[in-house]
């Protein structure tokens, strides 16, 4: 099954707790702080491999959560990262966080790799928080989580030629003689479900990929006949066959059938009607054909090039190939390679709060923000000196003022996260 979309969740690996520890040696009597730091945790990493060619692993199994990383241990040795969780993906795919939309990766080469979940970092050992005001530290920190989310996989195939067209007007035949592709063939509308890709090899050393794409109607632009997940597979060909059926048809003639699909292009992405088009005339063995192609190339004037084709017996095939293949020399050629001219670029950083603080309709206040998140993650409740230096580091950073202008008394609840507290004035 070909499978273009996935939706899926990653979560980067946790840190390794820091620890606690002390110098306990013979003729060492007041031996100092020796706690290790925990190990950072495994990030995951998407890497593109030009072997695949759908996104099917991802349909069978959905959550992917990297290793977390040791513990630290007494006599200040450190733990050990996890290692990295990597998933393969086509060139091709575009990953998007699921909640914002905003693009992650764009997969367009092989070996491409792209953090799509970064690993929390370890906690520190309490021999790192030695000074001169406090020779014994008795805490530790708890490591960071790692990044979590839903990722949105979306595949647009990448193909030099596209075949685009009405369904039932010889697409999947075409490419069936002209590569090694199997698709269905049969004598209904929709056939193809799902895009087949092909290696047009048109002499030796020279070849393309051709991508035969389910036939498209009237509507496709807005979703109709599943035209969304059609047509993204266009946006990378450099150039496009627009096949059209000369044969009788009722409802319908080749030059309707020309406006209709170019006119879906053009609502969809306005550069897909841009790019380079050349008309496949198809099912030239029937009768009647020669006198609508006479027609078709009056009305399409000197604009496209139109190429009378037989799918059937292969009349014409070697030679639309030939041309496909020049052009898309051609619009390689003209794919600027050259670096833009310098540009002096001005740089604005806009300061961010570093927490935010609001009400609920419980009466509780909810403090948010990442940093502040950070630090009670990694806070162990459990030890009174590391309350307390979670304490300090809020007052220093204009929490505890903060809570105040917002009107929080003694005895107020404070959120953070999963975490509620009093507010002690």
């Amino acid at each position: 099954m070909f499978y273009d979309r996935a939706k899926i969740y990653v979560k980067g690996g946790d840190g390794g707790n820091g620890i606690v520890a002390f110098r306990r040696e013979k003729y060492v009597p007041e031996g100092g702080p020796s706690g290790g730091d925990g190990g950072k945790g495994g990030d995951v990493v998407m890497v593109a491999d030009e072997g695949l060619r759908t996104l099917i692993d991802f349909k069978y199994k959905q959550h992917y959560k990297a290793g977390r990383g040791e513990h630290g241990q007494g006599k200040n040795m450190h733990g050990r990262g996890a290692e990295d969780m990597v998933l393969q993906v086509p060139l091709g795919t575009v990953v998007r966080n699921a909640e914002t939309d905003e693009i992650i990766a764009d997969f367009i080469f092989h070996g491409q790799k792209v953090v799509v979940a970064q690993a929390g970092r370890g906690g520190r050992g309490n021999t790192r928080f030695v000074s001169s005001q406090n020779r014994v530290p008795e805490f530790a920190e708890k490591g960071e989580p790692g990044q979590e989310r839903w990722l949105l996989l979306e595949l647009k195939l990448l193909a030099d030629v596209g075949l685009v067209g009405f369904p039932n007007v010889g697409k999947s035949t075409i490419i069936s003689r002209v590569s090694a592709a199997k698709p269905k063939i049969a004598d209904y509308p929709f056939t193809t479900l799902s895009p087949n890709l092909g290696v047009v090899r048109v002499d030796e050393g020279n070849s393309f990929v051709l991508a035969d794409i389910p036939g498209l109607i009237e509507g496709a632009h807005t979703g109709a006949g599943l035209g969304h997940h059609f047509l993204r597979h266009l946006e990378r060909t450099k150039i496009l066959i627009h096949v059209l059926d000369l044969s009788e048809l009722p409802d319908r003639t080749p030059w309707d059938d020309f406006d209709i699909i170019n006119r879906e292009l053009k609502a969809y992405k306005a550069s897909l009607a841009e790019r380079p088009q050349i008309v496949a005339a198809n099912k030239m063995d029937l009768p009647g054909a020669e006198e609508r192609l006479g027609e078709l190339k009056e009305r399409l004037g000197d604009q496209y090039e139109v190429f009378a084709i037989s799918a059937a017996t292969g009349a014409g095939l070697p030679l639309l190939m030939q041309r496909a293949f020049q052009l898309v020399q051609d619009a390689e050629k003209n794919v600027v390679t050259e670096p833009a001219e310098r540009e002096i670029r001005h740089v604005h950083v806009t300061p961010q709060e570093r927490f935010q603080i609001f009400r609920d309709e419980a009466g509780i206040f909810v403090v948010s923000g990442e940093e502040v998140e950070r630090h009670v993650a990694m806070t162990d409740f459990e030890n009174e000196a590391a309350v307390k230096r979670l304490q300090r580091i809020f007052k220093k950073m204009g929490l505890d003022q903060g809570l105040r202008e917002k009107g929080a008394k003694a005895g107020d609840v404070i959120r953070i996260k999963e975490l509620e507290f009093d507010f002690a004035d």
